[in-house]
């Protein structure tokens, strides 16, 4: 569980953990630590692979490659692999961290949350948030290899089938829009899954599920005692369970999590999935770490501006410079790929010239239309202690029982160690009459229908075995909790990501607007609700300790609340649940968007980009999954489209 949201905290967790959090990270390096031997594509020295920029830029000489993919992230990595598939392909991958494969916290599941305000974190924060308490928000993204499927809860979701008709809709008619309907687009959803059934949820029907891919899934993540609980109050106040909500039947119900965890309990990242040694001995392959790309290079001697490189920089100072033949592809994330859009003169005008950076293309929507999941975290006391805040080794009963559980771990890959926090899930409507009764929520009140589809939701609600604020569950006393959550799915409220100056290390201005519409507090307010009401049903009301009842700091209470101190809770509680998407938005250039069905950046056909940011609006799930679809597809669209072209 998340990190502390001040230095002061942060001193005071160490001392208080070093000694056990030494010893689990000794055992789990044992386990782990995973040699990189003779990988040939791993570049430690830039000046292998790039060239240094003199003084003049006619003094030097390009290393060149026909694909150049910025972002070595969930997207990035996929994208590299799968292009470098075809030794014709030469790809060149840059990333601005380091490889995540001997961080010990990259693969034990539950140590995510160590990562956050480390040196491997862009450790970013919002703008004040007037409509969300005026305060500034923490948001994690990792600065690694594999990006944030390092740092992520590994919930398996897709969305729902409608999100992706949505998608296709959105398009217009555009040469392309059918290609990602959800008909259509699933085959990459399927491409890169290989799911593990399991004998204990023998529901699920695996031959709906992709079995070859790189990526593997399935219900390794721990299921602590309250998990099956909540799944079953679930039930009885009317949600159904639903064994798979990962196929074309739809995302509506409650169920255990399906988790990036594999057979042995490590985390599945996109670089462990799929930057395996036999993919770095590819000769057609080079990934650059440490390279943090500060601008795009292009030719502009042509009626349209042609991308032709990239220039990054290496902590030591130096500047680097490369050539790609073909194609560059930004692939940084929804925070990254738009600040580099944007430095490279690719974005609104106004707003370049206002930093004094020239203007490549005019493309206002690069940066507009920020969307992301906004989670609110309801924490109870629990009573049955069967919760997992040992693992914060906050006492010492808590660091015995951490270097314990870190030996089932080393020994067996399973227990408490596996757990990925966001243990069962479930979907649902906040017009669903079932769970939302006419006579206490009179339909002239429902909000705003915002969802893709009938069959698609707008809320999540997921439990967790540990209680945490503000991402840290050290800012709240030691004791046993276990938390309640709500996500609205389908907000209304859109940001932007902004240059606060043309600097390339300084951060994004990052205004995700959140709540500032009604609809979005309305919906929350709901969730809410109906969280109260599972909480107090059994079997999940018998891990409830009434000793807390009327603990200000718990939730005890919360259903003793009118709707308008709910809706003051829910300003209060807001905080991301790290599905920032849509800044740099497939769709019409009219409507705002950046690129086209192609993935292509308007105006500049050999420029493209294949991350969350190009999602046309967000999914009502968890947004790993399709962003590991678009990489899958990218590589096809970019493949097909260097074999119509004649080779240098």
């Amino acid at each position: 569980m998340p990190q502390p949201v001040s230095a002061q905290l942060a001193g005071k967790k160490i001392a208080a953990v070093s000694v056990a959090m030494s010893a689990f990270a000794i055992v789990l390096r044992y386990l782990h630590k995973r040699g990189l031997g003779p990988l040939s594509a791993l570049v430690r020295d830039p000046a292998m692979a790039a060239r240094r920029v003199r003084s003049k830029e006619d003094e030097y000489d390009f290393d060149e490659y026909d694909v150049v993919v910025i972002g070595g992230g969930t997207a990035g990595c996929a994208l590299a692999s799968r292009l470098s598939e075809d030794p014709s392909i030469r790809v060149l991958l840059l990333e601005a961290g380091k490889s995540s494969l001997s961080e010990v916290f990259t693969i034990v599941p539950v140590s995510y949350s160590r990562l956050f305000h480390s040196v491997h974190d862009w450790d970013l924060r919002t703008v004040p948030q007037p409509n969300a308490g005026s305060l500034t928000k923490y948001w994690p993204r990792a600065k690694l290899l594999g990006g944030c499927s390092c740092l992520n809860a590994m919930v398996f979701h897709a969305g729902a089938p409608e999100d992706y008709d949505e998608w296709s809709l959105a398009q217009k008619g555009q040469e392309g829009a059918l290609q990602w309907s959800f008909s259509e687009f699933q085959k990459y959803m399927l491409k890169f899954e290989k799911f593990h059934p399991s004998p204990q949820y023998p529901e699920v029907d695996a031959s709906l599920r992709g079995n070859s891919g790189p990526v593997e899934v399935g219900f390794f993540g721990y299921a602590s005692k309250g998990t099956p609980k909540f799944i079953e109050a679930c039930q009885k106040v009317g949600i159904p369970a639903t064994p798979d909500v990962n196929t074309s039947k739809g995302t509506i119900g409650v169920t255990k999590v399906v988790t990036y965890i594999n057979p042995n309990g490590r985390r599945v990242t996109s670089e462990f999935a799929y930057l395996t040694p036999e993919v770095l001995a590819r000769p057609n392959l080079k990934v650059i770490t440490q390279a943090q790309v500060t601008r795009i290079l292009f030719d502009r001697s042509g009626a349209t501006p042609r991308a032709i490189g990239a220039e990054f920089t290496h902590p030591n100072g130096e500047k680097f410079q490369v050539k790609a033949r073909k194609e560059v592809v930004l692939s940084a994330g929804a925070v990254h790929t738009p600040q580099i859009l944007m430095l490279s003169g690719v974005g609104p005008a106004d707003h370049l010239k206002a930093h004094n950076i020239p203007v490549v293309a005019d493309l206002p929507g690069v940066g507009s239309h920020l969307m992301d999941h906004v989670v609110i975290d309801l924490n109870y006391l629990d009573k049955s202690q069967s919760s997992l805040s040992f693992v914060e080794g906050r006492t010492l009963v808590h660091k015995l029982k951490l270097i314990s559980a870190a030996w089932q771990y080393r020994l067996k890959g399973t227990g408490p160690l596996t757990t990925n926090v966001c243990e069962a899930i479930a979907f649902v409507r906040s017009t669903d009459p079932k769970l939302f009764p006419p006579d206490e929520f009179p339909p002239e009140k429902n909000p705003e229908d915002t969802t893709s589809g009938p069959g698609a939701p707008d809320i999540e609600l997921f439990f967790s075995p540990v209680g945490y604020k503000q991402h840290s569950g050290d800012n709240m006393p030691p004791a046993h909790y276990f938390g309640l959550h709500g996500v609205l799915l389908r907000p209304t409220s859109k940001g932007t990501i902004r240059l606060k100056s043309s600097d390339p290390n300084e951060p994004p201005i990052i205004d995700p607007q959140y709540l500032s519409t009604e609809h979005d507090v309305g919906v929350l307010v709901r969730a809410a609700r109906l969280l109260a009401r599972i909480v107090s049903t059994q079997p999940l009301v018998s891990m409830l300790d009434p000793a807390a009842d009327a603990d200000a700091e718990l939730d005890h209470a919360l259903h003793t609340l009118d709707d308008a101190a709910v809706a003051e809770q829910v300003r209060h509680k807001a905080e991301t649940l790290y599905h920032p998407a849509c800044t740099a938005r497939m769709a019409p250039l009219a409507d705002g968007g950046v690129v086209d069905p192609f993935l292509r950046v308007h105006g500049i056909p050999n420029l493209r980009v294949a991350d969350a940011s190009v999602f046309p609006t967000i999914v009502s799930g968890h947004t790993a999954a399709p962003t590991l679809a678009i990489a899958e597809k990218a590589a096809d669209l970019i493949k097909e489209s260097l074999s119509l072209k004649p080779r240098p």
